[in-house]
């Protein structure tokens, strides 16, 4: 077996980190990553594919990250939401242009959910959720009123307006490595990015530009699966654990992502962080419970000021 080692949580990162960050088996909000963005852009997809925007209500001024308030409405205002994509924890809007004198030929919105962001579309009437900053008023092509709002607790996250590919890299997307969810990521990609560090592996892989979208829940499972210690090396690691990684982290997912599958009713009911996955993630949040493997009892330690959990007899 191998020894690990840990440094103890200063008291600040400790009441930090069980506020805002800890996930709780009995449905208490966690923090978005990959899977719950993927979850977001299903739901928000064909809700908003078609919709206008006739109005917007700008509450918090720092929830639009790239322009003031008056110049971002008088660039989105007439704008047709397409398609939806994402891009590691990033939700991207294409946006359809009106025909206007002085629209942009192109227009993206981007949103970055950060720590506790949350879009929503709902019925104008619809009952509003306390920390909203942003509401569009939108149509569809039926004629149907409908909005979308930003919601945002700790007011981290927010939304880009993108006209030109300068701004869209500004957004910190021209940064971002490798998708988590592309099947042909291989050990060598992984080895080339981060086989010389010494710093752990659970840090190695939460590094955005390696590996777009894995964050600190998901990243316990994989490593859980691969039977790695999260404190391990990066330069300790074989090729066939390499590989074992690369494996793990799209199937890891796509796993989640299909048992996160919700209704947009039961999305929007449960203020779109109802994650039905959770009773599938076996080591996070599990520290001092039995081991799903082989019974021994889960520990924690803290890496890089994330808290990670592991099995001492599975992992090394």
């Amino acid at each position: 077996m191998r020894q690990t080692k840990g440094c103890a949580p200063t008291i600040l990162f400790a009441l930090f980190h069980s506020a805002c960050i800890i996930i709780s088996l009995k449905g208490v909000a966690k923090m978005p990553e990959l899977v719950e963005v993927e979850t977001a852009r299903r739901i928000l997809a064909p809700q908003l594919n078609g919709c206008t925007i006739e109005d917007v209500e700008i509450r918090l001024a720092k929830s639009i990250k790239n322009y003031g308030p008056e110049e971002f409405k008088k660039l989105v205002l007439g704008s047709r939401f397409d398609t939806v994509l994402r891009r590691g924890k990033f939700l991207i809007f294409n946006m359809l242009t009106p025909k206007r004198e002085g629209a942009p030929e192109e227009i993206k919105l981007v949103a970055h959910y950060r720590m506790t962001g949350v879009l929503l579309v709902t019925p104008p009437g619809y009952e509003e959720l306390k920390h909203t900053h942003i509401v569009f008023k939108l149509r569809d092509d039926n004629g149907t009123e409908k909005e979308l709002r930003y919601v945002d607790q700790r007011q981290f996250g927010g939304i880009w307006a993108i006209t030109t590919g300068a701004e869209f890299r500004a957004t910190g997307i021209g940064q971002l490595g490798a998708e988590a969810t592309d099947d042909t990521l291989d050990g060598e990609y992984l080895k080339s990015h981060l086989a010389k560090r010494k710093s752990a592996i659970k840090t190695g892989l939460l590094d955005q530009s390696v590996i777009a979208g894995l964050g600190n829940i998901y990243t316990d499972e994989v490593l859980y699966r691969c039977g790695i210690v999260p404190t391990r090396a990066c330069n300790s690691l074989t090729d066939a654990e390499w590989q074992a990684l690369a494996n793990e982290i799209p199937k890891m997912m796509e796993f989640m992502i299909e048992k996160n599958r919700i209704s947009e009713e039961a999305y929007l009911a449960g203020k779109g962080t109802d994650y039905r996955n959770t009773p599938f993630l076996q080591v996070y949040n599990h520290a001092g419970e039995e081991c799903p493997k082989c019974g021994s009892k889960l520990e924690r330690a803290v890496i890089a000021g994330r808290s990670s959990v592991y099995c001492p007899e599975c992992q090394e």
